[in-house]
């Protein structure tokens, strides 16, 4: 990609640095953490001052797509993936709204025993026989979410369902089953040996830990859901209004 702006043209220089450094950042040598060139070879190179181009990056490393490190160099904030804690839907339908473009590395299906937690939380008998769904997801850079749901009986899944569709999609059409209400706890944790390999990370690296608990609209529990995010590709925002 040549790098090349008009200082003829009408439209500030700073903005038309920050047109070309977004349209750099998007190419493959770039992404996830790649550096850019040095701030004074790229001020030569686009003839302008240091300071003009310092108000292109200063603008990208606030909205944090770049970041500054004191005596190493600029370089491209690794992309993540965001999630709004006021509006949830299936993963599938989260990502898709998004126009992330994911894939599923791993899917199964079981059948184990509740547990205590389980138990109380669906209020059904300890080793009463519950289905778990268990994934992982990413995209073409690897994984970056593991999953486990468990689901109440009395939904009435067999295990045979087709769990590369939205799952909210299956629970709604094909079981009449709504999901209505989530309770979600985050907290951060660091990677255990299992779920590094499950990720591709290596044992304590940080992760976020999401535990959902969702209801229908008569507030009875419908599934208990646990997800292990890598802490780099995932964040969660929150809108709170006075």
């Amino acid at each position: 990609m040549k790098l090349i702006i008009d200082h003829q043209s009408p439209v500030p220089l700073h903005a038309q640095v920050e047109n070309l450094l977004r349209q750099l950042i998007e190419l493959p040598e770039y992404q996830d953490g790649g550096f850019l060139p040095k701030e004074i070879d790229l001020a030569r190179q686009l003839g302008i001052s240091r300071n003009t181009l310092r108000q292109a990056t200063n603008k990208l490393e606030y909205e944090g797509l770049l970041v500054r490190k004191k005596g190493v160099g600029t370089k491209v904030a690794k992309k993540t993936v965001t999630t709004h804690l006021q509006h949830w839907h299936s993963f599938t339908q989260e990502m898709n709204e998004r126009g992330v473009q994911f894939k599923t590395f791993s899917l199964n299906v079981d059948w184990v025993e509740a547990d205590e937690k389980l138990a109380s939380f669906f209020k059904i008998e300890e080793q009463t026989r519950v289905l778990r769904l268990s994934r992982v997801r990413g995209d073409d850079a690897g994984p970056f979410v593991y999953f486990e749901s468990y689901f109440h009986p009395r939904i009435g899944l067999t295990g045979n369902e087709d769990f590369t569709r939205p799952l909210y999609e299956i629970l709604e059409d094909d079981f009449y089953v709504v999901p209505s209400l989530s309770k979600e706890k985050i907290k951060a944790r660091l990677a255990t040996s299992i779920t590094a390999k499950r990720l591709s990370i290596k044992k304590g690296d940080p992760v976020l830990v999401r535990e959902r608990l969702v209801y229908d609209p008569g507030d009875r529990p419908l599934e208990y859901n646990i997800g292990f995010y890598c802490a780099d590709k995932f964040a969660y925002t929150i809108d709170i209004k006075r």
